[in-house]
């Protein structure tokens, strides 16, 4: 017997990303919500993250990315026929949609991160980047993952979108209509301290992240410092690239406690990402007072305002364009647009998240889309 009567299912806890943040955030605030996940990393989870009871788990672990895919969304399509005891359940993820096949009730509820980008906007980007024999794996994933995927979509009733830029894509891929509910940033986290002498960049350094660009911007101004506070695939051949140049530093990845402290005391963010599908960073930035050097795409444009709370760099963007928008973001021009940054803020807290998904937990199945429409943040 179930005593909790929903259930949150996402793909595996593996990394403290966005996503992972939203569905514990969600688990945390609702007691009566379940989590279903394929696996957890205990090296990166440890046990107080969440309710034993609460937990279900489908799969055990796997860090070997294609396998990865292949092995968690088996073990939703096969492994996940108790969630016909729940009122409702909450899809999120790449591979957790699948589970539906074994749904026969009403109340499925899909959160979109993003349609898998591996298979839609950014499948050339991907395909592009690795040896042919990988090229040939990749494609046979995607021939196998993408008609599964459509067609749990298909099945839900209702689709969340965590962006308009999000929301855009389902149209343009899947046909496939939605509302928006911005995730949760936990503001309350974040406070300006101080202004250091640094400028500070946090998304991974992948190659769609634009890293390498924000360092080339800052080779050309060796009086600018940069801290770069992650990492990825890229971070040895970055490292190596600014070898010589004494401004530019790595921390790798780092302790939240760590991160929240160079956020608080920096003079500005910056993050480019390719066409973000929402982004929290910057939020976090602005929560901390402090501006973001944005690009003018994605869902960047959802939460920077340019020339209000950071600067929006064109969406082709190049060296020059960073190098003249880091000199524009003076620490005296940061500074003036403080109150700006936590005002704006306030938009994406936590509380205003829980509190719209909540409902959507409350209320009956057959009055869910009436509900969706009075939470629905892209009118």
């Amino acid at each position: 017997m179930i005593k909790n009567n929903n259930i949150i299912l996402y793909d595996f806890l593996l990394v403290k990303g966005g996503a992972e943040s939203l569905t514990l955030t969600l688990c945390d605030a609702i007691p009566n919500l379940d989590l279903g996940v394929a696996f957890v990393d205990d090296q990166v989870f440890d046990e107080s993250f969440i309710s034993p009871k609460k937990l279900k788990l489908f799969s055990t672990i796997t860090k070997i990315l294609g396998w990865q895919t292949l092995k968690t969304a088996y073990a939703f399509e096969h492994k996940s026929n108790d969630i016909n005891a729940y009122e409702k359940v909450i899809y999120s993820g790449s591979n957790a949609p699948l589970a539906i096949k074994n749904r026969f009730k009403t109340g499925n509820i899909l959160y979109c991160h993003t349609p898998p980008r591996f298979i839609y906007d950014l499948k050339q980007h991907y395909l592009s980047t690795i040896p042919w024999w990988q090229r040939i794996l990749l494609k046979g994933l995607i021939t196998y993952i993408q008609p599964k995927y459509e067609s749990a979509v298909a099945k839900m009733d209702l689709v969340i979108a965590n962006s308009k830029n999000v929301q855009t894509r389902l149209i343009k891929h899947l046909n496939t209509k939605s509302i928006v509910i911005y995730p949760p940033c936990h503001i309350e986290k974040f406070q300006w301290q101080s202004q250091g002498d640094y400028y500070l960049s946090t998304a991974r350094v992948e190659p769609y992240k634009r890293i390498k660009l924000i360092v080339e911007a800052f080779k050309k101004m060796p009086n600018k410092k940069l801290i770069v506070a992650s990492g990825g695939s890229q971070l040895a051949q970055l490292k190596l690239l600014a070898k010589s140049y004494k401004n530019i530093s790595f921390t790798g990845w780092c302790e939240e406690t760590q991160l929240i402290k160079l956020v608080n005391n920096c003079i500005a963010t910056i993050y480019l990402p390719i066409d973000e599908d929402f982004g929290i960073s910057p939020v976090e930035s602005m929560a901390a007072g402090k501006p973001v050097i944005g690009v003018n795409e994605g869902g960047v444009i959802e939460t920077v305002k340019d020339g209000e709370t950071g600067i929006l760099c064109p969406h082709n963007i190049k060296v020059n364009n960073i190098v003249m928008a880091v000199q524009k973001m003076t620490p005296e021009f940061s500074l003036s647009l403080k109150n700006n940054c936590l005002q704006r803020a306030e938009l994406f807290s936590a509380d205003i998240f829980t509190e719209k998904m909540q409902r959507l937990l409350d209320c009956d199945n057959s009055d869910l889309l009436s509900v969706s429409a009075q939470v629905d943040a892209s009118k």
